[in-house]
């Protein structure tokens, strides 16, 4: 849950010397940096690697830019010819996130033979909205209506998505990757057949499609927002854990979903933030609910940039702790 950023100062010395986010994404060296940053400093049992979802639409010919403390800016594509604009050509995919790929290996070499290299991309539902809206967007309204009409070029939209991230995370995990995580930030937007068609069936063609070419991959998937349907996400796309945001009842998972697969999860944030007793009487209380054999502790949504550094090493002390005494 984005490790690396900017809360770290090592990360923003390094970032104030790279020029544009996108340098930071595309220059192996300093994505390998950035991504290791955090192992240097805690004890951490995996890697995430530094990238942006955004990668993909832009590989694929859509204009990308990131405006400071605004956010990313996008081409819109909005139509059937805004789509068939857009390159679904392995090769020229690969030659724009080549340099992802030289990042992974860098990072895999860089790294210690018992710490873990998570690849991931973004959900074909959440690289659409972006796509879609030109950036980001409070409701994601104009998706959510072509969704409603179901508009042809929203369904071709995510055909050539879904192509796209199977060949991204493949080549990340011939590069090294060793677990693929797949994040669906707006899944919460969904709801029935909705929820089904772009976020469940979407997933479970990348999971499926990556299962036959690299059985021993576990992927993770995180379809924020969508509560008790976690059940049915688990089932109907074949993920080997499930990521859960802090809402989301330990209890309940316990109950409902460690039988469909691992749970990921999901400290609040501002948890650690806040520090002190009060985060380490809330990461207990997840370490309890949830066995360890069917869970990986980890915050319910990316680390905050106002965290405090020592309050993450007293997190992980405080889950080591927990581990040692259960």
């Amino acid at each position: 849950m984005r490790q690396a950023g900017r809360y770290l100062p090592e990360y923003r010395e390094v970032r104030s010397q790279a020029g544009g986010f996108l340098d930071l994404c595309y220059t192996p060296d300093l994505a390998c940096e950035v991504t290791l940053q955090p192992l240097r400093r805690y004890d951490l049992d995996a890697a995430i690697l530094f990238a942006d979802i955004l990668l993909i639409p832009q590989a694929m010919g859509c204009s990308l830019s990131f405006k400071e403390n605004e956010g990313p800016v996008l081409g819109t594509v909005r139509s059937s010819g805004d789509v068939a604009s857009l390159t679904s050509e392995i090769r020229r995919l690969n030659e724009t996130l080549a340099p992802v790929y030289e990042s992974v290996s860098k990072i895999r070499a860089g790294l210690d033979p018992d710490k873990t290299l998570i690849g991931f991309c973004g959900a074909p539902w959440t690289v659409a909205t972006y796509m879609i809206e030109g950036g980001t967007s409070a409701e994601r309204a104009i998706g959510r209506l072509a969704a409603f009409r179901s508009e042809k070029w929203l369904d071709d939209l995510m055909a050539k998505l879904v192509e796209a991230s199977i060949e991204y995370l493949h080549c990340q995990i011939e590069a090294g990757a060793e677990v693929v995580q797949i994040f669906d930030t707006w899944a919460g937007d969904l709801s029935g057949e909705l929820l089904k068609r772009l976020c469940f069936e979407p997933i479970a063609a990348i999971t499926a499609e990556l299962k036959r070419r690299w059985p021993e991959v576990p992927v993770i998937g995180f379809a924020r927002g969508i509560g008790v349907s976690q059940v049915e996400f688990a089932r109907s796309t074949g993920v080997d854990a499930a990521g859960i945001e802090w809402p989301v009842s330990t209890g309940w998972a316990r109950d409902h979903l460690i039988s469909e697969c691992v749970v990921q999860g999901n400290l609040d944030p501002l948890a650690v933030v806040a520090g002190g007793e009060g985060m380490k009487v809330a990461a207990r209380q997840i370490l309890a609910d949830l066995p360890i054999g069917r869970h990986i502790f980890n915050l319910g949504h990316g680390i905050r940039k106002e965290t405090p550094p020592e309050h993450v090493s007293e997190l992980i002390s405080a889950s080591r702790d927990f581990d040692r005494g259960a």
